[in-house]
This record gives structure tokens, C-alpha cells and sequence, in this order.
């Protein structure tokens, strides 16, 4: 039988919560690739690179990430693929604050 103390618990545990956070962080700060319009997701969202939907773009939406100011930064909804800031989808959700 495995046994784990307390103290050695902590440290798995404290080690795996920061490999995920830092992976995380690297996933987003690696997504390169642009999103396709037939993109099988994009194409679902109704995604498109420039909103027609005043006030709305994916700058102004919760699911963005990254840097603001970028003209491409990445999206909840596109793992590993960046939106352009002035885009739109149907899943744009206005972000608090």
C-alpha cells in the first residue's frame, strides 16, 4: 500500500496546481494561429474578423484573453487560435466591470 503523509500531499498537490496555472498561462501566450471563418467552431459561433454589431467585438468581451491593445489576442472559445479584437460571435458576452 502507498503511503502519503500530509506534508507530502501538500507538495503534490501545490506542484500540480502550479504546473496547471503555469500551463495555462503558456497555452495562451502560444496561440499563433489566426481563426479560420470555416474553422468548424467559428463557423458555428457565427465568428467573423470585423463585428457589424455595434458595440460589440471581442474586445469588449469576457472571453478574451491577453494583452489588450493587440490586434489578434486569444479566445476562450478558440484553444490555441487568436481572434481579431474587432471581430464578433454569438458568444459574446459583455465583460464586467
Amino acid at each position: 500500500m502507498n503511503n502519503v503523509n500530509r506534508r507530502d500531499f501538500l507538495k503534490i498537490s501545490g506542484s500540480s496546481l502550479i504546473g496547471l496555472t503555469l500551463g495555462g498561462v503558456a497555452l495562451s501566450a502560444n496561440a499563433q494561429e489566426q481563426v479560420a471563418l470555416d474553422d468548424p467552431t467559428a463557423a458555428a459561433l457565427k465568428y467573423v474578423h470585423a463585428s457589424e454589431v455595434e458595440g460589440q467585438y471581442c474586445d469588449n468581451c469576457q472571453y478574451i484573453q491577453g494583452e489588450e491593445g493587440k490586434e489578434w489576442r486569444p479566445c476562450a472559445f478558440f484553444p490555441g487560435k487568436v481572434v481579431n479584437a474587432k471581430g464578433w460571435c454569438a458568444g459574446w458576452m459583455k465583460k464586467a466591470g
